[in-house]
C-alpha cells in the first residue's frame, strides 16, 4: 500500500476577509473529495486573507495512478479556479510495508 501526499500553497486574491476565504477554500475542498476521492485539509496560513496551504492524500497500490491522481487534482484547480493561483507544490509518495 502506497501513499501520496501533497501540498499545495494556493493563492486566492479576491479575499478581504478570513470568512471569505474558508467560503471559498469550502467550496475547493469539497469539490476535490467528491470529485477525486481524495482527503484534503487546510494545513497552514489559516490566519491569512489571500494564502491558503491543502494538503492532499491519496492511497493506492500502485505509485503511477497516485501520480495520475494528484496531476488531476492539479489540473482541476487550474482549471475550474482561474482566479486562484497555485504558487507552489510538493509531492511525495510514501512506501508502506
Amino acid at each position: 500500500m502506497n501513499t501520496g501526499v501533497c501540498k499545495i500553497r494556493l493563492h486566492l486574491p479576491g479575499n478581504q476577509s478570513l470568512k471569505s476565504k474558508r467560503r471559498d477554500l469550502k467550496s475547493i475542498i469539497s469539490r476535490l473529495k467528491s470529485q477525486f476521492n481524495v482527503s484534503v485539509a487546510e494545513v497552514d496560513d489559516y490566519d491569512l486573507w489571500q494564502m491558503a496551504t491543502i494538503g492532499i492524500a491519496y492511497v493506492s497500490n500502485h505509485d503511477q495512478h497516485i501520480d495520475e491522481v494528484i496531476s488531476k487534482v492539479m489540473n482541476f484547480i487550474i482549471h475550474n479556479y482561474p482566479e486562484v493561483e497555485i504558487v507552489e507544490h510538493e509531492q511525495e509518495i510514501l512506501h508502506g510495508p
